[in-house]
């Protein structure tokens, strides 16, 4: 990887004094950027009056790490709607005959929904979600007793690229394989960090077992292939709504839910979803609200995402005037209560007060969101900080957010 600058050993940042919150914010500003170095910008906003409260190199565009998850969040609201779902359908190539007998094949088609899988996996890793046991009861319910032919795993709706360019578009570590019909995150068992060498077909497995469970036998053994043009629905199962998706995405940082959902983007507009169109997508979003960004893929993993401090604070404030606006706040993690952001900034005004999305690379470290200050006033704030060690670069954020709701007037 080419370094972008000296990593600067900001240990320091622990070291600044106690009472910085309470210092003009200026002056904490530049105290915080001046041990952050010159690979760093920041830019703050008062949303309530509409004026720049500080900004240091904010033209500059930064490597954006998980900041990235903003833009493909928000164009994720924008396109889908706070209740859009993204649904999940099992088709048939047959009839079926009047003793429940399904003559032909089904087909199980995914939709790029990432919470799809198990009921015992969603539950416990989402809260909820769509289930293969859903589907089954539906096939069930609809007369449904024996499959003579098989069931087939059908992921045409996304291109068959398992990763993104951080990784050559392979199976990536820290996302685990995508595919439209992704099945408990892709992962070979409800326990287990292994990953599905064919998702489609271990997902068309599962709706297999889920059939036998229920005492409907399937006489071939399960397969990945794309349903005819002349299938018909027979069942279908919807996500969780996109406010929920966003939520799962944003607050732990999820770099599969964000890679899925930038698919889904493309899905949506073209059809088919690719991380390259899903990405000029989300872009193009942005830059319609003033948020201009370069985007290769949906969660920041690449290093190839970039925009400026001033073009991340357009785009927060321009989703401020947008009715998904709320949505897309209540994903963002909440200083010193949950999500990535539960274990900084625990003490002090922007516990409560403070809204931002992390992003964390090799010497590159972000934080961006809201506060509400002591004063009542809104801002906007973004802080993307290259050429520096991640773990003292959240010191100086968390002192900069203290800062600013620490605002009295």
């Amino acid at each position: 990887m080419r370094r972008l600058g000296p990593i600067l050993l900001i240990a320091a940042a622990a070291t600044l004094p106690a009472a910085a919150s309470a210092k003009p914010l200026r002056g904490a500003m530049n105290g915080a950027m001046s041990q952050a170095g010159g690979y760093s910008g920041a830019y703050v906003v008062n949303l309530t009056d509409g004026r720049v409260a500080y900004s240091l190199r904010a033209g500059r565009p930064r490597i954006l790490a998980s900041n990235t998850k903003l833009f493909t969040t928000s164009a994720a609201l924008a396109r889908f709607g706070a209740e859009g779902t993204l649904g999940t359908e099992v088709l048939g190539a047959g009839e079926l005959t009047d003793e429940g007998v399904w003559r032909g094949d089904l087909y199980l088609r995914g939709g790029g929904d990432p919470t799809f899988g198990s009921r015992r996996f969603a539950r416990r890793t989402y809260g909820g979600g769509a289930t293969v046991g859903q589907l089954a009861d539906a096939l069930e319910a609809a007369g449904i007793l024996r499959v003579t032919g098989r069931v087939y795993g059908d992921e045409s709706r996304f291109d068959s690229l398992r990763g993104g360019p951080d990784s050559g578009y392979a199976v990536s570590s820290y996302v685990g394989p995508l595919s439209a019909l992704a099945y408990n995150r892709g992962l070979a068992s409800e326990v287990g960090f292994s990953f599905q060498s064919n998702p489609p077909r271990f997902a068309a497995a599962r709706l297999d077992a889920a059939l036998a469970r229920r005492d409907i036998p399937v006489r071939g053994g399960p397969r990945a292939g794309r349903a005819p043009d002349a299938a018909r629905v027979l069942a279908s199962v919807d996500s969780p709504p996109m406010e929920s998706i966003v939520r799962l995405t944003n607050k732990p940082s999820d770099n599969f839910f964000a890679e899925m959902l930038v698919k889904d983007l493309a899905m949506q507009r073209y059809g088919r979803g690719t991380t390259i169109r899903g990405a000029r997508l989300a872009a193009a979003f942005a830059r319609r609200l003033g948020g201009r960004a370069r985007l290769v893929d949906g969660s920041g993993l690449s290093r190839g995402d970039r925009a400026s401090p001033y073009r991340v604070v357009r785009l927060l404030r321009a989703i401020q005037r947008r009715e998904e606006y709320d949505a897309f706040y209540r994903s963002l993690s909440i200083a010193g209560r949950d999500g990535t952001l539960r274990d900084r900034m625990r003490r002090g005004p922007a516990r409560g007060r403070c809204r931002g999305k992390t992003g964390t690379l090799w010497n590159v470290s972000a934080l961006s969101g809201y506060c509400r200050a002591r004063s009542g006033d809104v801002y906007a704030f973004s802080f993307l900080m290259n050429g520096v060690y991640p773990y003292g670069a959240r010191k100086l954020q968390d002192r900069m957010v203290q800062a600013i709701a620490a605002r009295r007037g």
